[in-house]
């Protein structure tokens, strides 16, 4: 798998423990980053084709990541195509930073 986007990520210039946060607060500091990144598509692809269960990656959390391959398997066994990978998490799914 072609991992040279990795060195255009806004991560790059970041501490790697700042996408693997112990809270919500710094879930939403890791997505702040991964906001205007050229390269959020393939990072969440990537972690949704490794299964990464750890970790921020295309600005979505592991819980979103979930929700995400479990849409796809429910999407792929009704015959349909890939669904598309969302770029913001719908109020539902966004981590409270409130507790």
């Amino acid at each position: 798998m072609d991992t040279s986007w990795m060195a255009k990520g806004n991560c790059r210039d970041e501490p790697p423990s700042r996408f693997f946060p112990s809270d919500g607060v710094g879930v939403e500091v890791a997505r702040r980053i991964c906001a205007t990144c050229a390269v959020k598509e393939p990072c969440l692809e990537y972690a949704l084709d490794q299964r990464v269960d750890h970790g921020v990656w295309g600005g979505a959390s592991e819980r979103e990541r979930r929700r995400i391959l479990k849409r796809r398997r429910a999407t792929s066994a009704g015959g349909e195509g890939r669904e598309p990978v969302p770029t913001e998490p719908s109020g539902a799914e966004r981590t409270s930073i409130t507790g």
